[in-house]
């Protein structure tokens, strides 16, 4: 399965390691393995997560607050967000479009 990141998740993710390294050292490497795992969870079953919504998935992840947006097709899967819980919840849906 081909797995393609939109370009606004693939910043999110960067600033968002960034930001972390910023507090503690190592902490940025951390938010990127556990992004790593979560991307790794989603393709192994990438129906398991719930629907949100336009058959957008969201899966929590367990060390952060953040959630990874994403949407599958029979041949890739479409990374959307990874939306921290605290960011407003209608920032990323042009992306769905897209």
């Amino acid at each position: 399965m081909r797995l393609i990141y939109h370009p606004d998740a693939e910043n999110e993710l960067i600033e968002a390691a960034q930001y972390y390294e910023g507090r503690v050292a190592t902490l940025g490497v951390q938010f990127f393995n556990e992004a790593d795992r979560a991307v790794a969870a989603i393709l192994e079953a990438p129906e398991r997560w719930k629907i949100i919504e336009k058959g957008v998935r969201s899966y929590s992840m367990p060390r952060f607050p953040y959630a990874v947006y994403y949407r599958d097709f029979p041949d890739r899967l479409h990374i959307l967000a990874f939306k921290h819980h605290r960011r407003h919840p209608d920032y990323w849906r042009y992306r769905i479009s897209e």
